[in-house]
This record gives C-alpha cells, sequence and structure tokens, in this order.
C-alpha cells in the first residue's frame, strides 16, 4: 500500500495537516465512492467542483485530502494537501499510486479529427494476430486482450487511465494503442504517460463548442507532440498542412505519410470497391478489406506505427490485409438482398469523407440516400454544413435526430437546414423520429441504391434529456430489412 508521501512524488505541495507517512487504500475523485481509508482529490472540472465535496468525503471516510483550495476544517486526524491545480496534477498522483505503469508498456496514441478509431482499432487486431498481448483504449470500448470494457468517452479521465494501465500491465500487455482527444489533452488526462510512438491523422472542423476557434484547436493537438522526448517517435500525416506544424517543437523523431507527396510511407490507391482497397505502399502491394480513400490515410498510420515498433512489413502486410475495420465506420449491413452502409461521421469533413467514397463506387444509376443529423449540446456551427455536404453529395438526404441530449431535436434539425440553398432544400425530407427516419430511406430505396445512415456508428443508445435509450442503427436496419422482405 502506497503512502501519502509515494504518491506525491514529483508534485510541489503543502502539508497543511497531518502526515505524509498514511497509507492510502484508492484515490478517489468522486465523493460518492469514497470508502475509509481512501485520498480524495478535489478537482474543478467544466461543470463541477470537487471542493463542494470535501466534507461528504470527510464523512464517508477519507483520511486524506488534496486540493487546491484549502477549507476551513479542523480536524487533527485529517491528512491535508494543497496542490496547485489538481486537475492538471492527479495524473502524476495516481500514476505515482498504480507504479507508473505506462513506463511499464509501450504506448501508441493518436489524435487528429478523423481517423482515431479506425487506425487504433486496426492497429489492435493487427498486433493481436500477431500474437502480442494488447490493450486499447478507443471511442468504441477498452480491451485488455480479449476482455471487453465499456467505455463513454475517447479518453478516460486521469484516475481511470492510470488505473486501466495498470489492469493492462497485470495483463502483461505488451503494448497499448489508445485514442488522445483534445479535450484529453486540454484537460491533462494524458499527463504522466510515456508515449513511445505518437500519430497524427488530420484537423477539421469540430469541438468548437468547447475550444475558441480553429486556432486554439490546433494548439490543443500540437500540445500532444511537444511534450514527447526524443526517444519517441511521432508519425505525421503531411497531406494535411497541420501536420508538419504539429511536430514544429518536438524532440520526438519524426516519420511522414501521404498519398498525394513523398514521405517515408507514400501511398497510392491502385483501385477501389465495396469489398475493400487495392494500394500501393511505397513499392509493395496489397489488398485490404477497408474501404474508402480516407481509410488509405488510416492504414498508412498502422504501417507506419508498426514499422515505429521494429515490426518489419513482410512479416505484418499479409494479417493487415485480412482485418475488417471498426465497428461503426462504413460498416456495410446486408439482409435478404437489401444493404446499408452505417458510419459515425459526425463532423462535416468526415460525411464527406464518406460521402465521396460512395460516389466513386456507386454505378451508373444507383442513388445516394443519406440519413443523418447531430448531437445536441455540441459544436452548433458545424450543423449547417452537415446538412450542406449531405445534400450536395446525396441524391436524397433525411434530416433526422442524432443524440439531441438537452436541445430539442427538431431545433437542431432547423439549425442543420438552415446551410441548405433553396436547389438543395427540394431533396430534403425532415423526420425527427430516427428509427422511422431509417425506415423510410430503406421505402425510398432500390435495392441497387446504396443507403447511408451516418453520425452514431458504433453507439448503441440515444441520449434523449440524459436517458441514454437502447438505439442501435444496424440493428434497426436489419429488423426493416427483414419487415420489408415479408
Amino acid at each position: 500500500m502506497k503512502t501519502l508521501k509515494e504518491i506525491l512524488e514529483g508534485v510541489n505541495y503543502k502539508l497543511i495537516n497531518g502526515s505524509l507517512q498514511t497509507p492510502i487504500v484508492k484515490i478517489r475523485i468522486d465523493s460518492r465512492n469514497v470508502q475509509k481509508g481512501d485520498c480524495f482529490v478535489a478537482i474543478k472540472g467544466s461543470s463541477s467542483d470537487g471542493h463542494l465535496f470535501i466534507e461528504k468525503a470527510i464523512q464517508a471516510g477519507a483520511s486524506s485530502i488534496i486540493c487546491s483550495d484549502v477549507p476551513n476544517i479542523k480536524s487533527e486526524e485529517l491528512n491535508l494537501i494543497q496542490v496547485n491545480n489538481t486537475r492538471y496534477k492527479i495524473a502524476d498522483i495516481a500514476a505515482n499510486f498504480f507504479e507508473k505503469p505506462s513506463a511499464q508498456l509501450k504506448v501508441w496514441g493518436v489524435t487528429g479529427t478523423n481517423g482515431k478509431t479506425t487506425s487504433s482499432v486496426l492497429l489492435f487486431k493487427l498486433f493481436r494476430r500477431l500474437g502480442m498481448n494488447v490493450g486499447l483504449i478507443s471511442t468504441i470500448d477498452i480491451r485488455i486482450n480479449d476482455e471487453i470494457i465499456p467505455t463513454q468517452l475517447t479518453t478516460p479521465d486521469a484516475l481511470t487511465l492510470q488505473g486501466i494501465f495498470a489492469k493492462m500491465v497485470e495483463a502483461k500487455c505488451d503494448y497499448v494503442f489508445m485514442e488522445v482527444s483534445s479535450h484529453a489533452l486540454d484537460q491533462g488526462r494524458v499527463n504522466a504517460i510515456d508515449f513511445d510512438v505518437a500519430a497524427f491523422t488530420n484537423i477539421s472542423h469540430d469541438h468548437l463548442d468547447y475550444h475558441k476557434d480553429m486556432k486554439e484547436y490546433i494548439k490543443v493537438k500540437k500540445m500532444f507532440f511537444d511534450k514527447l522526448d526524443k526517444n519517441a517517435i511521432a508519425i505525421i500525416n503531411v497531406d494535411d498542412k497541420n501536420g508538419k506544424v504539429m511536430v514544429e517543437n518536438s524532440q520526438a523523431e519524426v516519420k511522414t505519410y501521404s498519398l498525394r507527396t513523398m514521405a517515408d510511407y507514400k501511398g497510392k490507391i491502385m483501385s477501389q470497391s465495396f469489398q475493400g482497397l487495392h494500394m500501393k505502399i511505397n513499392e509493395i502491394e496489397a489488398y485490404f478489406k477497408v474501404v474508402g480513400a480516407y481509410n488509405a490515410y488510416n492504414l498508412l498510420t498502422v504501417v507506419a506505427s508498426a514499422e515505429a515498433f521494429g515490426f518489419e512489413i513482410d512479416e505484418f502486410l499479409p494479417e493487415l490485409s485480412a482485418i475488417d475495420s471498426a465497428d461503426g465506420r462504413l460498416e456495410r449491413i446486408d439482409v435478404n438482398n437489401r444493404s446499408a452502409f452505417v458510419d459515425y461521421a459526425h463532423t462535416p469533413d468526415a460525411l464527406i469523407n464518406v460521402l465521396e467514397t460512395l460516389n466513386g463506387m456507386k454505378r451508373k444509376g444507383e442513388k445516394i440516400i443519406t440519413v443523418v443529423g447531430a448531437g445536441g449540446d455540441r459544436d452548433k456551427s458545424k450543423r449547417p454544413k452537415m446538412a450542406k455536404a449531405a445534400a450536395r453529395l446525396s441524391d436524397q438526404v433525411i434530416l433526422t435526430s442524432d443524440n439531441p441530449r438537452t436541445e430539442d431535436p427538431e431545433q437542431i434539425i432547423s439549425d442543420m437546414e438552415a446551410g441548405l440553398s433553396s436547389g438543395l432544400s427540394t431533396k430534403v425530407l425532415k423526420i425527427t423520429n430516427r428509427k422511422e427516419a431509417i425506415k423510410t430511406a430503406c421505402m425510398l430505396a432500390r435495392k441497387q441504391d446504396v443507403i447511408l445512415v451516418a453520425g452514431k456508428g458504433h453507439e448503441k443508445y440515444q441520449d434523449i434529456n440524459g436517458v441514454k435509450m437502447p438505439f442501435d442503427d444496424k440493428e434497426i436496419l436489419k429488423e426493416i430489412f427483414k419487415e420489408l422482405e415479408e
């Protein structure tokens, strides 16, 4: 059991009261979970302040309190420590408590607007096929070899992350592949993690409800590479104008990839279809099961990352060729000669990428029917852009509800509709009920037409007024296809 002094190693602190030799049972950041002998760390978050729950934590049995604002509490038995900004120091405290688990693992992280999940999942699947013990931390779920742990965040909080790393060490994992969101970087969730390889995919319009503007968004992403040490490897997409910006101040060794220009990993799409991609990577040709030009970039990320960890391309390329994409990433649903695609695309750029891919592969006479919405309580400025992109690149669009959260779904649809010119609006329907919207798309489509249900992908719920109702686009499609054949 770690002592209070041990979990504060490397952290600037001031002992207000008590003894640093006190053993700590567990670290808690939620007062509702505190038990006897725990250390409660009070964190000021964006929506709540842990300092307001210090007394509750003490009543629940906390022996130690680490905080930024010292409360007016007099107790000889209580250990009270002050640190500057607990929100950023919790990562170091947690890493000390769990014996710095990331240093015992080979950790890969990826940041960017699109492609994080697919590249992470492809790497996880590839290294499992290569016989490695592997961990995954992604938007879809957390995996420790074959164990699956549900998650609600792209990148969990710092305390949870360090605990997950500790479980991966215990499971004898060799590698960890994780997504690194801009929120996580800004909030210090990935502090105290030793990254061996860091990848950058791209940057486009997203999360401007949180970040002030694109300049701030880019600055936060860049922090990931600024903090890498000289032993790390940074892998960047130089077809994105921000790729080189990411590594301007990085000490890491830099490797580049591209479909358009000279790079360490130069890709070329030889052909593509609904069945997959035929690509040349440097001078080696291979077929892959993933679909779409944007996935060619994800494959380049994977190849560069695998080689960064010391694997030879001849060794792993046959295994990579056999891997399906991530759940809900341009995933094809086939039932009784009817088919549709489900994709997580929830930004304008991601939606454009998917629709351009589908347009490039459809045959003459086939139509694309797109069902799409936008999330509530999120960046409103992308809503009209998403509707415009959908209408421009589809033959028929149905605007519908996504995860409205606490917003009125009809208002969200109205915000989207504002992006449509009079010419584009003629091909757009509005159906608030998502299931009815998907059913309408299926009824409008001929068997040869292409249906895209966008925005939720792998999600198996719909968030309405704080309640997550069961809802899976893929299962809804299967149900409707079966009904249409009866």
